[in-house]
């Protein structure tokens, strides 16, 4: 069996269980910076895995600097590992880390290796991040401000002073949308995917420069039906015995890129014909509003990765043919 070594990450240590050479369990405790990662990884050998508990920007550096001294490295999701290891009492930071070891030894075949993710692609996730939250900040000062002119009278300064605020995040926004542009423009795998999804009517900038992001430029999702199930807009079965219920999808799924894939829906609804007709087909058959939105998000989905493994645009005039014309009955 591998040499498995499980760690607890937080903002300023680390914690790491291991057995070592003798058989004898290990807990020792890292700082979390460049100097303390180091110092963990030059007692680490070359043929262990590393298993920790995915906690965002706390592990990235140590996946830098273990990809950078070949050592693999598995980040795991929280649920996942809580819920493999059956009921647990009591919570420390050693006793995860235990727990962490533990379940990379029993899921060994499970595990996924964690790899930095590739320059361009980190960049363009930073500005859009920041983008996102400019706008949300954006949205509230809005609220605020036509909220405020409903009154009866409004305090000059805060007028002046919210006004010129709202400027400044719109032109901090137009700056970041032309960095995002340039960045993709720049390369060429991340203008191609972004020119074709673009293409499709009902799917705009932000929708394709998010899709890039969570799918790492469609290398690591690289299927309609992983992504129609990271987006949360294909349902799963919910039946057990005689007791069959209607299929749901699941909660547990990227919100941010659902609401995007519905938004992207709606515009098809409006522009584009094939979506109009299925809805109110759909419609008519006295299929829920919500029901059918969620399954033109998925036919986008499949356009869209259809579209990137062909890498032709997508085509207003194409008509999909019947597949089982194509099929020859045998006597």
């Amino acid at each position: 069996m591998k040499l498995i070594y499980g760690i607890d990450l937080s903002k300023e240590k680390f914690d790491v269980n291991f057995f070592n050479e003798r058989g004898q369990m290990k807990h020792q405790i890292y700082n979390n910076t460049f100097n303390g990662i180091c110092k963990f990884l030059d007692m680490v050998p070359k043929e262990a895995i590393l298993v920790a508990e995915h906690t965002g920007v706390y592990g990235d550096l140590l996946v830098f600097l273990a990809g950078q001294v070949d050592v693999t490295i598995c980040l795991e999701s929280g649920y996942k590992i809580r819920h493999s290891l059956g009921l647990l009492k009591g919570k420390t930071d050693k006793l995860d880390a235990a727990r962490i070891r533990e379940y990379g030894e029993r899921f060994n075949d499970k595990l996924k290796i964690s790899e930095v993710d590739p320059e361009e692609i980190e960049e363009l996730e930073q500005l859009y991040s920041l983008r996102k939250q400019l706008v949300k900040e954006r949205k509230m000062l809005l609220c605020h401000v036509e909220k405020k002119r409903q009154a009866p009278s409004n305090a000059l300064i805060a007028h002046t002073v919210s006004e010129r605020m709202l400027c400044s995040f719109n032109e901090s926004i137009n700056e970041l949308e032309k960095q995002i542009f340039e960045l993709i423009h720049s390369h060429k795998d991340l203008f191609r995917n972004f020119d074709l999804v673009t293409s499709i009517k009902g799917i705009g900038p932000v929708t394709a420069s998010n899709l890039i992001i969570k799918t790492k430029n469609f290398t690591k999702i690289s299927t309609a039906r992983e992504a129609a199930s990271y987006a949360g807009v294909c349902p799963f079965p919910n039946a057990s015995g005689k007791m069959v219920k209607k299929s749901r999808v699941s909660p547990m799924s990227d919100k941010e890129l659902k609401t995007l894939l519905y938004m992207c829906a709606k515009s098809a609804v409006k522009h584009n014909q094939e979506y109009r007709l299925y809805y109110k087909q759909k419609s008519l058959e006295g299929k829920h509003h919500f029901l059918i939105m969620n399954n033109i998000s998925n036919k986008l989905l499949r356009t869209i990765f259809r579209i990137i493994e062909t890498g032709e645009k997508w085509d207003p005039n194409y008509i999909c043919l019947d597949p089982r014309d194509n099929l020859k009955i045998v006597a």
